[in-house]
């Protein structure tokens, strides 16, 4: 007979998500189950519940032992509930919540009875420091099983001493990466590094979990199975590195040294999370868990109500927010079922999506002019595939059952089975309507078109459509399997169940999804205009490549604007810009010397001809990007000396192009062609790089101030002219002291 006890009888807690139920071998089953949520994650009374359970667990005879399962069909504890920081206001608050965790948690490791963790599903953040809490550790072999400490990725650290835990476990290079990266551990790999103590198929994870905890309740405290994997005292090769870092004073200080320089050289000493987490870990390592545990405290307490932390979790709470917009105002309007995609242009971009849609399990029909074209775009396809299979985040099995959604032609034939049809063709007016003729004419009947297009309004290319409602724009972002955003453009004529449509298909790609209003060059092309004319400005006034770029990535731009230029492509910029140029006047216009580049066929990376240099000669010149001094000769400039102090300023070169960005934001603000600042904020960051830590433009203008930054722009404008105009949104916001965020 089972013996049941259930918080859910105690009036005290008579919501919490903690039960219990002893079974008749003596193990109790805690579930952790939170009402009402799809998720479990640590809420404010978690610390309480998990005091009263270990209580029962102790006082209670009949109990030998116990498991921790989740109530949740795939997800374990997928993290603390970040919302209960939002009423944080003080560093003192915040460390008094972290020490309150670690007596709790405390409760957990000193339990006289073995409590193991059976894992299926997310075990993420304060998930996984419960986990490591528990004497062992016992994993589903599933795909949705993963283990993680994203903290970092939210300007905190791990609250509940998880990266001493698992450095205990995995060794201290482990618990620096996954802590400082905030990446996903898979179960063979927890497997490998001692985190897990076994991995089973799901159907046996209980019954398996519950069996370890008999087996270590029979050997008694304290508790601690043989580390996974290990059979003898046999040390492989990597074994003995980690030793050698690890278990002695210099290792050490190499280990943490190099630590250290990588975080800066990455985050440009914007992000202090990474420096608390290293400084943690160095403690542990250095005087024991009882010092880490002090300092783990008191850094999580700075960090809560620090500006990066705020930035980055509204971020948090933006994207969220945002997997719940359909992106029409209509709550009656679905979308459409699209179980096919075709494919017109098998190029990088067109080759991406493709990838991104078969990744989705979306069959494309990938179209393309010649045989060679084709053959281009499945081998960019393969490689990715190919790369995952190498990182064994797929088997070849899972890689060959997506290829088999992948089929290609040179004409026309299976549009007609397509619910979709996305063109990446070249930004041409005149073949963009050829191609949606080619779709109508052969593909069926009010099938929807896409196009990607990054600068020609979608009202354009839709008067060529006899069904101008079924088009819309899908601009992706390259390389489209790495860049997170999606900026679907509706126009007038657009129909909401199509809008609806291309975000749904977008989010099945995994991708943060934003929808604006049309208009030339949209949103993210649009204010990536005058971000780059401006270094081009710069370029022109004597400020070296190099000056233009480290500026801006001293300032949080992940890559300067003359080196992003390069990427994009110096003849797509040129090709582009008299379209914005037409559209917005002196706003947009380049100096005069960039039509000397294109003349001189300087088009960037794609030809090995741009700001840097690239193939042999970047070989010759040793790692790093080297710029190309020959540009300077082209642009009739004498070229800069290493050693030159910038004829301007630091902070000048990094607030003209910046707040040239953020101008441009507002503008589009104001004109409507953003729905919202919280859109604007996610497609400056999520689409150009936008320093995350800033917030975006309009969280960026909020945080200097409205009249601030009109007044920096006002400077500007009474130097440098029209293309300096502020945005009537900005003068407006300035006057009222009204800010774009309550």
């Amino acid at each position: 007979m089972t013996t049941t006890e259930s918080t859910a009888t105690q009036s005290p807690a008579a919501k919490s998500p903690v039960s219990l139920e002893v079974r008749p071998d003596g193990v109790a089953v805690v579930t952790y189950d939170v009402p009402g949520e799809a998720v479990n994650t640590l809420k404010p009374t978690f610390t309480g519940d998990l005091e009263r359970i270990m209580g029962q667990i102790a006082s209670n005879p009949l109990i030998k032992a116990a498991i921790l399962v989740s109530g949740k069909a795939d997800t374990w504890i997928a993290g603390a509930d970040i919302e209960m920081l939002k009423s944080v206001t003080t560093a003192a608050q915040a460390e008094a919540m972290c020490r309150a965790g670690h007596e709790a948690i405390l409760r957990l490791v000193r339990s006289p009875k073995p409590i193991v963790a059976a894992i299926h599903g997310a075990a993420l953040g304060g998930g996984l420091e419960v986990a490591l809490a528990c004497h062992a550790r016992v994993l589903s072999d599933d795909k949705k099983t993963v283990l993680g400490l994203p903290e970092v990725q939210l300007g905190l650290l791990p609250g509940i001493n998880g990266l001493q835990r698992l450095a205990e476990r995995a060794g201290l290079q482990a618990a620096l990466d996954h802590g400082l990266t905030g990446k996903n551990m898979r179960p063979s790999k927890a497997r490998q590094l001692g985190v897990a103590d076994d991995v089973v198929p799901a159907p046996i994870l209980k019954e398996t979990a519950a069996a370890l905890a008999l087996k270590l309740a029979a050997a008694g405290p304290p508790f601690r199975p043989a580390r996974a994997g290990k059979k003898g005292p046999k040390l492989d090769a990597a074994a003995l590195t980690r030793a050698a870092l690890e278990q002695n004073p210099i290792g050490r200080a190499v280990l943490f040294q190099q630590a250290q320089k990588q975080t800066r050289e990455k985050t440009g000493g914007h992000y202090p999370a990474p420096e608390r987490i290293i400084e943690v870990l160095r403690t542990y390592a250095e005087r024991g868990f009882d010092a880490s545990r002090e300092v783990e405290a008191r850094a999580f307490g700075e960090l809560v109500v620090s500006s990066t932390a705020h930035r980055l979790m509204e971020l948090f709470f933006a994207t969220n927010a945002m997997k719940k917009d359909t992106g029409v105002d209509d709550p009656s309007v679905q979308p459409r079922k699209v179980e096919k995609i075709a494919m017109i242009g098998a190029g990088l971009m067109g080759a991406g999506i493709a990838y991104v849609s078969l990744n989705a399990g979306i069959a494309v029909r990938l179209r393309d002019r010649d045989d060679a074209s084709l053959g281009r775009g499945l081998k960019y396809v393969t490689d990715i595939l190919g790369d995952r299979v190498k990182k064994k985040q797929l088997t070849p099995l899972e890689r060959d059952q997506k290829l088999a959604l992948l089929t290609t032609t040179t004409d026309s034939s299976g549009l007609k089975s397509a619910d979709l049809v996305i063109e990446a063709v070249f930004e041409d007016l005149a073949v963009k309507h050829a191609v949606v003729r080619d779709v109508e004419a052969n593909g069926k009947d009010g099938v929807i078109f896409a196009s990607n297009t990054s600068s020609i309004p979608i009202s354009r290319i839709a008067a060529a459509s006899k069904r101008p409602e079924n088009v819309v724009g899908m601009h992706y972002f390259s390389p489209v399997h790495k860049m997170p955003l999606l900026e679907v453009i509706r126009t007038e004529a657009t129909s909401p169940e199509v809008v609806a449509t291309a975000v749904a298909v977008g989010k099945r790609q995994g991708k943060t999804v934003i929808v604006v209003n049309d208009g030339v060059g949209f949103y993210t092309s649009r204010i990536l205009g005058p971000y780059m004319n401006e270094a081009s400005w710069l370029l022109a006034e004597g400020v070296s490549i190099e000056q233009v770029d480290r500026a801006l990535v001293a300032w949080g731009w992940p890559v300067g604007p003359l080196a992003l230029l390069d990427e994009v492509g110096i003849d797509v910029a040129a090709h582009i810009g008299p379209i914005m140029i037409e559209a917005f006047g002196d706003r947009m216009s380049p100096p005069p010397t960039m039509a000397k580049l294109v003349a001189d066929d300087r088009k960037g990376r794609k030809n090995e001809r741009g700001m840097y240099l690239y193939g042999a000669a970047a070989k010759k010149k040793g790692k790093g990007k080297h710029p190309d001094e020959s540009v300077y000769a082209v642009l009739g400039l004498p070229v800069p000396k290493a050693k030159d102090k910038p004829p301007v300023a630091v902070e000048e070169i990094q607030m003209r192009c910046s707040l040239q960005l953020v101008n441009e934001a507002l503008h589009c603000l104001g004109e409507g062609v953003l729905r919202s600042p919280r859109d604007g904020d996610i497609g400056a960051i999520f689409g150009l790089g936008f320093p995350p830590f800033r917030g975006g433009p309009f969280r960026y203008v909020d945080a200097l101030g409205p009249a601030e930054v009109l007044r920096r722009i006002e400077v500007y404008e009474r130097r440098f002219g029209k293309r300096w105009t502020p945005a009537p949104a900005l003068v407006e916001a300035a006057r009222t002291g009204k800010r774009f965020y309550d």
